[in-house]
């Protein structure tokens, strides 16, 4: 992420003019990224990369000349030979999950990256699906400061939409875009473990007190997608809902990724919040600090900054927090410079 660009709310990956000299479009077939013998050196990435390349190509695509898609692709290597071998964690939520395109497109983002060689982790919360089956059974949602309020009923409720509903949904959508997911709630191998918020008037509310990420690594290393929903349980064995930025975060030190992302509802960081065109492409924790006691970063982007900058003083390289609105904006955020949010770096 170098020069500020201004992007287009339609699919920037599938068409080329969006982008102009500076744009990316993936081949026609696997034979062209094959070719490059650094990239694929895993039979699965093979396999699976001509089935996430038909889920973010357009059709026209194949009338392009063969100059023009390699050079195209040319432009992207560099990218995918700097982030191949490299842990990306990536927080699924909001208007990405309310609109079957945008959800499409974030699937397909995350298998592609997979195919060509890096290690993804997909953290997911999912509050439009828990409000809806509330709704559902005649109760109503309660929030304290942004936060859901969650007694016995309302956990049942999250535990049961979170890991059994969109938790397997995910995992499907992922198998069948041409990767191998695997659906896991923080509360497996013990991989997240929980204590209660230090605000009791939020109900059963974690934090989380430590990571064991050692039911991860064999699932990356073989190419695998953890699909991880964002509910843990302490000691005694009570379940807890945990802010599924805040697990992104630590499950992020924890793996020592390269790259952290947040998928939200809004264009990134702005120098002004009034002003959309405003936004702040790249930025230090320094910076990020002077511009929350300014009063610039407030409401809900507090916990999203907060979440990046511990993640950033654990060892993750870089944390973003990327307009989840764009379709493709994940790969927006790491095949081009571009980007498609704020990065922020320690």
């Amino acid at each position: 992420m170098l020069a500020a660009k201004t992007l287009p709310v339609s699919s920037p990956i599938t068409k080329v003019s969006n982008f102009g000299d500076s744009g990316f479009i993936f081949p026609k077939s696997v034979s062209a990224i094959k070719a490059n013998r650094n990239i694929l050196s895993n039979p699965f990435q093979a396999s699976c990369l001509k089935t996430s390349l038909e889920s973010v190509v357009a059709p026209d695509i194949q009338s392009f000349p063969a100059a023009t898609r390699v050079k195209i692709l040319s432009e992207a290597l560099p990218f995918i030979q700097k982030f191949r071998g490299k842990t990306i964690v990536v927080k699924y939520g909001g208007a990405a999950m309310k609109s079957e395109a945008l959800q499409a497109s974030v699937i397909a983002d995350l298998v592609l990256l997979s195919c060509v060689g890096m290690r993804i982790v997909f953290v997911h919360g999912g509050g439009p699906e828990i409000n809806q089956w509330l709704g559902k059974l005649g109760i109503k949602p309660n929030f304290l400061n942004g936060l859901r309020v969650t007694d016995a009923s309302t956990m049942e409720i999250v535990s049961m939409v979170l890991v059994g509903k969109v938790n397997k949904h995910l995992v499907s959508l992922i198998n069948k875009a041409g990767a191998t997911a695997v659906g896991l709630s923080g509360i497996d191998g013990h991989l997240l473990t929980a204590r209660p918020s230090p605000n009791s008037e939020l109900g059963f509310v974690g934090d989380i007190a430590s990571v064991d990420p050692s039911v991860l690594r064999p699932l990356i290393d073989n190419y695998h997608i953890p699909v991880i929903a964002s509910v843990a349980a302490d000691k005694s064995g009570q379940s807890y809902n945990i802010n599924a930025d805040t697990a992104a975060g630590e499950l992020a030190a924890a793996l020592g990724a390269e790259k952290l992302i947040l998928l939200t509802d809004v264009a990134g960081i702005l120098e002004d919040r009034n002003d959309p065109g405003s936004l702040v492409k790249q930025i230090d924790i320094k910076g990020v600090k002077k511009m929350t006691d300014d009063g610039k970063v407030a409401g809900g982007m507090i916990p999203k900054v907060s979440c990046c900058v511990r993640s950033l003083a654990q060892g993750v390289r870089t944390a973003s927090i990327i307009d989840g609105r764009l379709e493709h904006s994940v790969l927006l955020e790491i095949l081009t410079d571009e980007g498609a949010g704020t990065m922020i770096t320690g």
